[in-house]
């Protein structure tokens, strides 16, 4: 058995390591055009920043370590320039010598990636203009730095990618702004989560232009469609397309976007080829529709099934999830799942929560609160997405919210999860029960919820009472015009002044008080709405809409 692989990082690699786990007899040839396999492109951007001091740290395996190791036929600076499925060739082209030949093979795996998207703006090909997807292309921009000692820098586009980035260059003594032209950064947050990146980008020095676009780029000078930044330095960091040409010219099925179609199996519409990582089409593992999510954990996986499905194995890819993190500075950002605008898109009737809570027991020292979000289907209950921004403690509950969408949980379900708890690590109600708790109580109907876009349009003309139940302490520091303040323990000797047969909207900061002042209330005979998320999420998501942050 000859297993051929196109495509040495991530998946590719993957699956030859798991062929020589599988079989000690199986002849695998890697064939990689660039200068590196199996290098951690995700530690890229803390390389640049200085975070990652070496660049041998990058490469998890050497062409020579994998020989040793697994006695595979690692061949750097070899480009696949062509497939003939009928001969079960490929002519291939050593880049060192120019000499062009064939390998045959048995099986062939395709794992060539994908590659930055360049937009066509006048200008992208100075010579300060880069992209960011191997370790020369570090190394170029790292170089750069150091030669050029540039003092601005503008990261066009507010994804993944370009926030790190905007972190490290910040790091490296830059200034920095982003350009974006969604209403937030971050793509796979909602835009009342966003709101807390915005807050952290610009506390840390760094300048956001959202809902604007580039027009050119004149030397140091980047021409907004609103306006102009300067900028010594300019990361293009607008997204990726797959690496799809070599698949099509030899008749593999690909979708409208370029990417390659396979089974669950990871075969492609040829015999005997298969396909794996970024380059190939998936479906949302929660939708089941369609989806671009190039990441490197879905890519491994499919590395690892394609090379069990070759030596005779059942494995199948079941779709991705999208789970994600990223750090910037001192926050920790997450999402997983479906936000509400792929929920709509699908189709899918569902609501949400908020909670905003300590990583671990109050009276331990030294926790941050995070702010939560989930999102449930209606009918089902299913848990079909999540997102937190904090600092201690999110990438756990993260972990613990992803996994629990895997496995198909109910929202109501985390009520049951067993965690581990001691007052350094978490409280004895984790996060991630009490998101349970809300949704229990949201779903039976004990509390009705409203949330930060439905206050502005509240009517003020008496047919409802507005109730604030913070403490006039929180009320001087700002507050939602139309609320009376009441606060919540003197709530019950106040009851006269709330009018029966009026529907009750009612916030404090987070919304656990403004909760137990509706239980309250509903326990008097009143119709209650609890501001979901409380005054802190409405002042932080409104101002960012309206623009004042």
């Amino acid at each position: 058995m000859k297993t051929v692989i196109i495509g040495g990082v991530a998946g590719g690699a993957s699956a030859a390591a798991r062929l020589r786990r599988l079989s000690e007899q199986a002849q695998i040839i890697l064939l990689e055009r660039g200068d590196f396999v199996s290098f951690a492109n995700c530690g890229l951007p803390y390389y640049i920043g200085g975070v990652i001091g070496e660049q041998a740290d990058l490469t998890l395996q050497t062409p020579e370590s994998f020989y040793r190791r697994f006695r595979i036929d690692v061949r750097v600076r070899n480009e696949a320039v062509s497939i003939h499925p009928e001969k079960k060739t490929v002519s291939v082209k050593n880049l060192d010598t120019g000499e062009i030949y064939e390998e045959s093979y048995d099986s062939l795996i395709l794992s060539p990636g994908a590659k930055p998207a360049v937009p066509p703006i006048p200008g992208v090909e100075q010579e300060n203009v880069f992209t960011l997807r191997s370790i020369p292309d570090a190394q170029k921009i790292k170089d750069y730095i150091h030669t050029a000692k540039p003092k601005s820098a503008v990261v066009i586009g507010g994804g993944y990618i370009g926030v790190e980035m905007a972190e490290n260059l910040k790091n490296a003594g830059l200034q920095v702004s982003i350009v974006e032209q969604a209403d937030h950064l971050i793509g796979s947050l909602d835009f009342d989560m966003a709101a807390e990146v915005h807050r952290a980008c610009r506390q840390a020095g760094i300048a956001l232009y959202l809902k604007n676009g580039v027009r050119a780029i004149e030397g140091h000078t980047v021409y907004l469609e609103n306006g102009r930044l300067p900028a010594d330095l300019i990361l293009l960091s607008v997204g990726v397309r797959p690496e799809t040409t070599l698949a099509e010219t030899c008749g593999i099925a690909t979708n409208g976007r370029g990417q390659i179609l396979t089974d669950r199996q990871m075969r492609t519409n040829i015999p005997d080829i298969y396909a794996v990582g970024d380059a190939v089409a998936v479906k949302h593992f929660i939708s089941e529709e369609p989806a671009f999510l190039p990441l490197a954990g879905p890519a491994n996986k499919q590395g690892r099934i394609a090379a069990d499905v070759i030596m005779g194995g059942d494995a199948a890819y079941t779709g991705t999830q999208g789970s994600a993190i990223l750090k910037l500075f001192q926050y920790t950002i997450t999402s997983t799942g479906l936000n509400e605008t792929t929920a709509a898109a699908a189709g899918i009737d569902y609501d949400k929560t908020y909670l905003f809570s300590a990583p671990h027991a109050t009276y331990y020292p030294g926790g941050t609160n995070m702010s939560i979000k989930v999102l449930w289907e209606k009918t089902s209950l299913r848990l079909i997405g999540a997102q937190i921004v904090g600092f201690d403690g999110v990438d756990k509950r993260m972990d613990v919210l992803a996994t629990a969408i895997r496995f198909g949980a109910k929202v109501t379900d985390l009520t049951e999860l067993e965690l581990c708890y001691a007052p350094p690590f978490g409280s004895a109600k984790d996060p991630v029960n009490m998101i349970g708790f809300v949704a229990e109580n949201v779903t039976n109907g004990l509390v009705h919820q409203f949330f930060w876009h439905d206050v502005e349009n509240l009517p003020r003309d008496g047919s409802v009472f507005l109730l604030d139940v913070r403490t006039p302490a929180e009320v001087a520091g700002g507050k939602i015009d139309g609320f009376v303040n009441i606060p919540l323990d003197s709530l019950r000797e106040n009851l006269s002044r709330i009018p029966k047969g009026k529907p009750v909207y009612v916030h404090c900061h987070s919304g656990l008080r403004s909760y137990i002042a509706c239980r309250i209330l509903t326990g008097h005979g009143y119709t209650c709405y609890n501001l979901a998320g409380g005054w802190r999420l409405y002042a932080l998501a409104s101002s960012e809409r309206s623009g004042r942050s």
